[in-house]
């Protein structure tokens, strides 16, 4: 087992170009995708310290059982040692960066023990890294959402009158679990005027004719996550939620078509939220288009109003705009795309036609 190389490269430039020479790793996420360590330290210090002069070392609890790699200092400690002090060892005089992931209690420590190193805000170049995916990271990625569409196709056939929002829940965990994700993943079935809640907490309401059901789901799959939106209406659909539905679906079509390197993040969540303003729905579209996705559902950066970063090849991300009317119902579609050189590759499948079932 060994550092990847070519992700560390990466997070180094990024490090130059942000001015930093060392930086601190403490997301779970991260340190496996530049160490292969895979584990919860739960309340515990598991750290990654890199620097530009070469060091690598990597701090944590020998209840972790932490194997030796090629190109990696492994550094152990006992509950009844302070992880910290080993740390602060380590560390250059001057500026470091700290990811968003550390606990205050470690920090705070670092300070008191090195009062000649300055901490500031250090997430970016491993973030930047994380976004761009290689091909490996990639497939993997269509891999996860193409399990996800099944498990779409699945719940849509299981609906029916009388069910409860948490026994189609039951069918999308059941589905993960006996298909291979690493856990049952999420899932928001939101149905009726749940609808027009965007996090609305599944719940005992029953399926009934007319209702919007909005389906919420992703799980991850070998180490990458998927998610999706669809919403299917039960037995008839009315000319208000049909008008609302063509409306969201013409938004995602538009946010997918603005997506192409170089293009703002914002361009896109503008080109989405365009056409729900246009229709007339501007206030009830409450939420940010997307958010990128990997190791983890929501990474950083956003898609959304203010966010100025540019989408550039490997990138994933979300398109998924939504019309919430109080009282009423709620529509969103969600699709994973992919950056490619051109434009954007769909990750998801699952159709996007208004559908009636029942």
């Amino acid at each position: 087992m060994a550092m990847n190389e070519a992700r560390l490269q990466r997070v180094l430039a990024a490090m130059e170009q942000a001015g930093l020479e060392q930086i601190i790793v403490t997301s779970r996420s991260a340190v496996f995708y530049l160490t292969g360590v895979s584990l919860d330290p739960m309340e515990r210090m598991l750290a990654l310290y890199l620097n530009s002069r070469g060091d690598r070392i990597l701090f944590g609890n020998k209840l972790f059982k932490l194997t030796p790699m090629e190109g990696l200092r492994l550094v152990e400690h006992t509950d009844a040692g302070n992880p910290v002090e080993d740390l602060a060892k380590a560390l250059l005089p001057g500026k470091i960066g700290i990811d968003d992931n550390w606990r205050t209690q470690f920090l705070i420590n670092l300070m008191e023990l090195r009062p000649d190193v300055t901490p500031v805000h250090g997430s970016l170049p491993v973030q930047l890294t994380m976004m761009q995916k290689d091909e490996t990271e990639r497939e993997l990625m269509r891999v996860s959402s193409k399990l996800n569409d099944r498990c779409m196709d699945t719940v849509a056939k299981a609906i029916r009158g009388g069910l409860t929002e948490l026994e189609l829940m039951d069918v999308i965990v059941r589905f993960f679990k006996e298909n291979g994700a690493k856990t049952s993943g999420f899932a928001i079935v939101a149905a009726g005027e749940n609808g027009s809640d965007p996090h609305h907490v599944t719940c005992q309401d029953t399926i009934k004719e007319g209702d919007g059901i909005v389906f919420d789901i992703g799980a991850p799959l070998n180490g990458y996550w998927s998610d999706m939106t669809r919403t299917i209406f039960y037995k008839s659909v009315t000319e208000e939620q049909k008008k609302v539905y063509e409306t969201v679906l013409a938004a995602n079509l538009a946010g997918i078509a603005a997506v192409r390197p170089g293009v703002p993040l914002k361009e896109i969540d503008g080109a989405a939220r365009k056409v729900i303003e246009d229709a007339g729905y501007g206030e009830y579209f409450i939420h940010r288009t997307g958010h990128c996705i990997g190791m983890e559902c929501h990474e950083a950066p956003s898609v959304g109003a203010e966010e100025e970063t540019l989408a550039q090849p490997g990138m994933c991300f979300s398109i998924e705009p939504g019309i919430y009317l109080p009282g009423k119902f709620g529509v969103r579609i969600e699709d994973l795309v992919m950056v490619t050189e051109e434009g954007c590759e769909v990750l998801n499948s699952y159709p996007k036609e208004l559908t009636v079932v029942g």
